[in-house]
């Protein structure tokens, strides 16, 4: 494991808590050791290890260019979670985000990651404020994972306070015993409300991935953020929930995913993911691009069969062969259609579902033509639209 200076947390003698954040002790507070910081991620340093007398990093001295100028400088590649057809996900010792809506598949589509990082013998460790065990490890087991598989290489951690000089040696301490190379932080807000950090300042998100993440993605592991999307469909963009750095700050990549039939029991649900940053730039090329500005990396299938088992894929895109299908603004229309009272004419589509009229118009008709919308003749020959079946269902 490497060491490395966190700049953060600070934690007070007197309250052990964290300084900023926890602490309220009116005392000033000298800065602490270089190595105490790095106790709270490794409280065993080797026995090698040198402790600075009071000596900071010098980082504002200029970097050594060598292996960028003479060539042998290679790029990061992701190499932490599966598509179905080997490509990774994530970038090992960098931050990623993972963001989408409520039950859109974020916490599936990271099971199916740690399974694979499991399977090839490496650890992971969850971190969730929200869930509980039963349902994450559920997830896993669904999906095949061999519980003593889980034993060894998978660590589930639900904290309900946040962290002191105690429990992050205890972190720490398990972090360094299973050396995981995925590190998911499964509910971002609620991790970040428990140190008293606000969601939409960027400050206090730049604070917080000082504090959680970028340690945790200097020890080597990929690092990776769930989180939630705006309400607004249309103004969301590539940005989750809160203030704009969340997407800044990251340095591996980060993905939107986009609905298409709700996950549950008994159901197949799927979503396309989209790649909406990528720093490194070794992502892209495995995906296609997409009107939205954001490239078209995977689509998460997942079937349901009954609670204790479910089948899941993660698979390439597959370039359009046909007639364009606008299959977000499909969903929408659908969803406006599974919503009326009544049956509606193009205009009550169009009142409902925000967007162009035009493409409105096109994407009412592409169902109506698959089987997704029927049309009855209402009062004055107007064509009325009703749904015969959700859009997503029986749809490739």
């Amino acid at each position: 494991m490497s060491y490395v200076d966190l700049d953060g947390p600070q934690w007070c003698d007197q309250c052990q808590e964290v300084i900023g954040v926890g602490c309220a002790c009116p005392a000033a507070h000298p800065p602490e050791s270089r190595h105490a910081r790095l106790r709270a991620i490794d409280p065993a340093p080797p026995a090698d290890f040198e402790q600075p007398q009071g000596e900071r990093p010098r980082t504002w001295r200029p970097r050594n260019l060598d292996a960028v100028l003479d060539g042998t400088y290679q790029p990061p590649q992701p190499t932490v979670g599966r598509r179905d057809d080997g490509v990774g996900l994530f970038y090992p010792g960098r931050q990623h985000a993972v963001v989408g809506e409520s039950e859109g598949g974020k916490t599936w589509l990271l099971s199916l990651a740690a399974l694979t990082e499991m399977n090839a013998g490496h650890g992971v460790a969850f971190i969730d404020p929200e869930d509980d065990a039963p349902g994450v490890v559920g997830r896993l087991l669904a999906l095949g994972a061999n519980p003593d598989v889980v034993r060894r290489h998978f660590a589930y951690i639900r904290p309900e306070e946040p962290l002191t000089l105690a429990s992050s040696a205890d972190f720490a301490q398990a972090i360094g015993d299973l050396r995981p190379t995925l590190v998911i932080l499964d509910g971002v807000t609620e991790l970040m409300a428990m140190h008293g950090m606000e969601l939409k300042d960027n400050t206090d998100v730049a604070r917080f991935g000082r504090m959680l993440p970028r340690p945790l993605a200097e020890t080597g592991a990929a690092v990776v953020v769930s989180d939630h999307v705006v309400k607004d469909r249309e103004g969301r963009g590539r940005y989750a929930l809160g203030g704009v750095h969340k997407l800044n700050g990251i340095n591996g990549a980060q993905y939107v995913l986009e609905s298409r039939a709700p996950f549950g029991v008994g159901t197949t649900g799927r979503t396309t993911v989209r790649i909406a940053k990528d720093r490194p730039g070794q992502l892209r090329r495995h995906a296609l691009p997409h009107g939205s500005g954001l490239h078209w990396f995977a689509d998460l299938t997942l079937t349901s069969h009954h609670e204790t088992f479910a089948e899941a894929s993660l698979s390439p895109p597959v370039a359009q062969t046909g007639p364009f299908r606008p299959t977000a603004l499909m969903q929408r229309v659908s969803d406006a259609l599974a919503g009326a009272p009544e049956a509606l004419s193009v205009r009550g589509v169009q009142d409902r579902v925000t967007g162009n009229k035009e493409a409105i118009r096109a994407a009412l008709a592409r169902l109506v033509d698959e089987g997704f919308v029927a049309v009855d003749v209402g009062p004055r020959n107007a064509q009325l639209h009703r749904l015969v079946k959700p859009f997503g269902e029986g749809d490739a």
